[in-house]
């Protein structure tokens, strides 16, 4: 019997991880197309994520580079088409909510193609946000939706979606269980000697954080005030912006170049707290047991904030403080069971094959 054709598209740094929790189990189980997208071009925000996650060779890239919302998501699809109408898949995965994301699932449903986007029903419920629309559009035209927790199961339910909801748990829990095994301590720690010291983990790459440099420049200034050293691997975007603008970094914060995955977990396993403006690095830092201080006014996982282990600051000085403050005096209790028990993989495989075989 011939296996039923998936199509799966990816293009960004969060793709890239949760596509490695399920691409053994697509390869095995189906025949499987992979498409990048390209919406992340530098090597260290892709070629590497591919290679350290042992994510198989693409069968198409599309090479969509950088570019406004509009031209970036435009050459996605108009490059897609193509391949989608090609191909035949029974099934189209997308993941998160990136251009990407957005792209493929209106390229993929004007086809009549089924998609299937995990990750789904996250909600910041700000409009302003361009992740917000991506997510929005590509539940509403999605056959099959994965949902990492009641919350965003919930969030479906409001907006009338109720069919082809699943509560599987977060794929991110998966891997994320799987690589403490694999990280390699002892290597790490002789290549980051600094965590055997007090730090804090940096990361921002959020256009409402980056597109305006007097906004940057402010936001790195509240780190002035950081109790400890911040390590901060810089987005290639983040990092243009940051010199094209001439602006400056507080000493406190050591600029580094992009790491991969597993460095990324290593590096907030090991400090004090991490600051972020990415979804995916707060539900991160909230699986390893560290507190977060996200550099924004909402966030869509919720979870995190009401137990009291991630603070939303925006720009703030004076709420970057009180947070530093809170971690490092109060005893913190991290919820084991949010984001699911490590087996959404193989809930969204067994979801797929009955609906493959219908």
């Amino acid at each position: 019997m011939r296996k039923a054709k998936i199509l799966t598209v990816v293009g960004a740094r969060p793709q890239f991880i949760k596509y490695a929790v399920v691409s053994s189990y697509l390869k095995k189980n189906f025949r499987e197309i992979l498409v990048h997208s390209g919406q992340h071009y530098d090597f260290n925000m892709s070629d590497s994520f591919f290679r350290t996650l042992n994510i198989p060779k693409a069968d198409y890239y599309l090479n969509a580079g950088s570019g406004s919302h509009a031209v970036q998501t435009a050459r996605i699809m108009t490059r897609l088409e193509n391949i989608l109408l090609n191909e035949k898949p029974g099934l189209v995965i997308i993941f998160g909510d990136t251009n990407t994301t957005l792209a493929a699932a209106i390229t993929a449903s004007k086809l009549n193609f089924p998609v299937a986007h995990i990750e789904a029903g996250l909600r910041s419920f700000n409009l302003c946000m361009p992740e917000e629309i991506n997510r929005i559009c590509s539940d509403h035209v999605s056959k099959l939706l994965f949902c990492p927790t009641h919350t965003a199961v919930n969030n479906l339910k409001r907006e009338g979606i109720s069919r082809g909801v699943y509560l599987t748990g977060d794929i991110m829990k998966d891997l994320l269980l799987k690589s403490q095994k694999i990280i390699d301590r002892k290597k790490l720690t002789r290549k980051f000697k600094f965590v055997n010291s007090a730090y804090y983990f940096l990361t921002i790459h959020r256009q409402s954080n980056t597109r305006n440099s007097g906004y940057l420049q402010n936001l790195l200034n509240i780190f002035k005030h950081s109790f400890h050293k911040i390590y901060f691997p810089v987005h290639p975007g983040t990092a243009e912006i940051i010199r094209k603008a001439g602006i400056k970094v507080p000493e406190k914060v050591n600029v580094m170049e992009p790491i991969d995955y597993f460095e990324s977990i290593f590096l907030q396993k090991n400090s004090k707290t991490v600051i972020t403006d990415s979804g995916g690095v707060q539900k991160e830092a909230f699986m390893l047991n560290v507190p977060c201080i996200t550099l924004r006014d909402e966030t869509e996982w919720v979870e995190t904030v009401k137990a009291g282990v991630n603070i939303l600051i925006g720009s703030n000085k004076e709420d970057f403080i009180k947070a530093q403050q809170k971690f490092l005096n109060e005893k913190l209790k991290f919820p084991k069971n949010y984001y699911g028990d490590g087996t959404a993989s193989l809930k969204i495989i067994k979801v797929i094959s009955r609906f493959l075989s219908q």
